[in-house]
């Protein structure tokens, strides 16, 4: 089944398939996450409108490293996609905090970063999704993106152990933010600004730019999702059927 991506999501079709699943915006560690965005110097401004605006939803999960919440996290991000397309407005996330561990380095939390992106795209195939036809599928393709649910998404990583000061949060997260508010802000001539800002703001905090920020259509994103330092060699562990 191929949903298009202005689509309403048919839940009739698959929703006996998924997991019931609601948001955990009151968890502590939702709390935590919102009290690090609102930190004055933190860098991201996207983050910091969505918050005030209250459009991040919030999904608390076991462990990183494990399989275990795979199914729940994936009908989280269906549940997100049907917010999104009912009020596309700026700025919206899903966040997903895992309770653990807290102790993995950055090559670690890359691998295990992917690995729970390879599980969401796979059961995101069984489930008869195709890859949002506006961005690629491949990896090493200047307009890559991961897609869920016929969806874009542009990916953020955050662990105790990041080297850059903005990815460092209190326990592992992945953020999941729609590609198509970037492209939106791209078409009314926002996006280049608001991304100068954001690039400014990260140097003054971490006290050097940011040297994986790339530009979508000029270099994938693949390289940016964990927030480690890659060599050009590196090879993104993903795919898709």
């Amino acid at each position: 089944m191929n949903l298009g991506h202005d689509s309403a999501l048919d839940w009739s079709a698959i929703g006996d398939l998924m997991l019931p699943v609601s948001f955990d915006n009151g968890d502590r560690l939702a709390l935590e996450f919102r009290e690090f965005l609102a930190k004055p110097d933190f860098p991201c401004l996207g983050a910091k409108s969505a918050q005030a605006r209250g459009q991040i939803q919030f999904l608390v999960a076991r462990d990183i490293t494990s399989a275990w919440d795979d199914l729940r996290i994936y009908s989280a991000l269906f549940n997100f996609v049907e917010l999104y397309r009912s009020r596309p407005a700026f700025f919206q996330s899903l966040v997903v905090l895992f309770r653990g561990p807290g102790t993995l380095d950055e090559l670690h939390y890359e691998a295990f970063l992917w690995e729970r992106i390879q599980s969401l795209t796979d059961k995101d195939n069984w489930h008869g999704q195709t890859h949002d036809p506006r961005v690629s599928a491949n990896p090493a393709n200047p307009h890559f993106s991961v897609s869920f649910a016929n969806e874009g998404f542009f990916l953020v990583g955050l662990h105790p152990n990041a080297s850059r000061p903005a990815r460092r949060f209190t326990v592992p997260a992945i953020v999941f933010n729609p590609h198509d508010q970037f492209e939106k802000l791209r078409k009314i001539g926002l996006f280049e600004g608001m991304k100068k800002k954001i690039s400014n703001r990260d140097e003054a905090l971490a006290g050097s730019r940011n040297p994986m920020l790339q530009t979508f259509g000029e270099s994938s994103e693949a390289p940016q999702y964990s927030g480690r330092i890659v060599k050009e060699s590196w090879k993104c562990p993903y795919h898709r059927q």
